[in-house]
């Protein structure tokens, strides 16, 4: 059996999960910067390195979301994350007020035709669409935040709990995605005590919805601790367990997941080829929305997340659906063979990273001495920006990521199916994916 290691068995540590004060302190600091980042992004320079918005959500957060909450924390994120936050104290009556309360809201439930992740995984296209133009303009950037800050409030008002972090958040369902090969999770201790359990205090308080005897896997849960923090029998655990434990079981899974997972490749492929690779002409439309050279672009996007790559993936898994003595519909067996796809993406999504933050993050400080490009000098560096070098160590960590991702999704598909021959195909999926992205990130 896989060893655990129960954090709420620390007497500290469960007092610390308990409390909501630490974790609202958190989202009020993050609540603020996000608020700060709208402000800058719409006040400050024009230009993107000397602009808070544009360095800080995507050199900082983004490459902290990638290189330590979702490797180290799963959906940690998620636990601090400032967007449902003011629909939430609406919903509930109150700031520190638990789920439940007589608040402000319809509560309707979310139409059973829109749920999945199918949404998300249209959100992270239009992401790859139209990036290279956000990436690029602090006010797009603001403009974007302030319409999912709004987004998130008025379906706060229409629906139950967090309608849109279920439903419509691209980064919910990146982070719910590779959270499955995260080491954090919350499970139920005794599953007898839960189904003895009448009132279901716990998916009361649950602003995801979830019932923490049903979880199978990390991708649902945002590790808001209410369900801890209610529970009458002190029946809830948050572990730590070794990486990618929700993978190559025989848990259900979802077409939707699979969706999910080949958008994500998609779009590791799509932003190395245009921020990385050396076609200038190919980044040249990516930032010329609405030109000729623009929808081209956009088409071979689409393409490439809509048809080859799904394609691929497809006759992927029918030969090794036809090479298995129990043969399960199509269907069945792309949603099965998902799991494949988390760490392949996870550790592309690494690479992809690694390859921009050394580069970039000597703009961070800098833009923190002058976050609106106004000629401030807060903390004495707004004069010390540069432009890092990719070094020998980097492309080495790249490739070590790739491999990593290759081995592990080579792992999962082999626990997931009867014999090596029928992981086959799969593992050759894996190998060219990772070619890609060697040739895009390395050359």
């Amino acid at each position: 059996m896989t060893t655990r290691l129960d954090l709420t068995r620390s007497p500290r540590a469960l007092a610390l999960l308990r409390s909501r004060w630490p974790q609202f302190l958190l989202r009020a600091i993050t609540l603020a910067g996000f608020i700060f980042t709208i402000l800058a992004g719409l006040m400050g320079s024009v230009v993107g390195s000397h602009n808070f918005a544009i360095i800080f959500v995507w050199i900082a957060w983004w490459t902290a979301l990638k290189l330590v909450f979702i490797p180290f924390g799963g959906r940690s994120w998620c636990s601090i994350c400032p967007i449902p936050m003011p629909g939430e104290w609406l919903q509930n009556g109150g700031i520190l007020q638990p789920r439940g309360r007589a608040g402000i809201g319809l509560g309707k439930r979310w139409p059973k035709f829109l749920r999945g992740t199918w949404m998300q995984a249209g959100g992270f296209l239009l992401i790859g669409l139209f990036g290279a133009l956000t990436l690029t303009s602090a006010k797009i950037t603001a403009i974007v935040l302030l319409f999912i800050l709004v987004l998130a409030l008025v379906l706060s008002l229409v629906f139950e709990r967090r309608s849109f972090c279920n439903y419509l958040c691209p980064i919910g369902g990146f982070t719910g995605l590779y959270a499955q090969a995260g080491p954090v999770e919350l499970r139920v201790k005794d599953a007898d005590i839960c189904a003895a359990h009448s009132e279901k205090t716990c998916y009361t308080a649950c602003p995801w919805g979830q019932y923490p005897l049903a979880l199978k896997s990390s991708a649902n849960c945002g590790l808001c601790m209410e369900c801890l923090r209610v529970c009458p029998s002190d029946n809830i655990a948050v572990n730590l367990r070794p990486w990618g434990s929700d993978l190559g079981s025989k848990t259900k899974h979802r077409l939707d997941e699979a969706f999910l997972g080949l958008v994500m490749l998609a779009s590791a492929l799509v932003d190395s080829a245009v921020f990385l690779g050396p076609w200038g002409e190919l980044k040249s439309a990516a930032y010329s929305i609405g030109s000729p050279d623009w929808f081209l672009f956009a088409g071979v996007f689409l393409v490439t997340a809509l048809g080859v790559l799904p394609g691929l993936y497809t006759f992927s898994t029918w030969v090794a659906n036809r090479l298995g003595s129990a043969r399960a519909s199509l269907r069945k067996s792309l949603a099965h063979y998902s799991q494949v796809l988390v760490p392949l993406g996870l550790m592309a999504w690494i690479a992809f990273t690694i390859s921009f933050a050394f580069v970039k993050f000597g703009y961070v400080l800098p833009v923190v001495s002058d976050p609106l490009g106004w000629g401030w000098n807060l903390i004495g560096h707004s004069k010390t920006a540069g432009v890092g070098e990719a070094t020998s160590f980097s492309l080495i960590l790249q490739v070590a990521m790739l491999m990593v991702g290759l081995f592990w999704s080579s792992r999962v598909a082999r626990r997931i199916s009867e014999t090596i021959r029928q992981a086959a195909p799969l593992i050759a999926f894996s190998g060219l994916f990772t070619l890609t992205m060697l040739w895009l990130l390395v050359g």
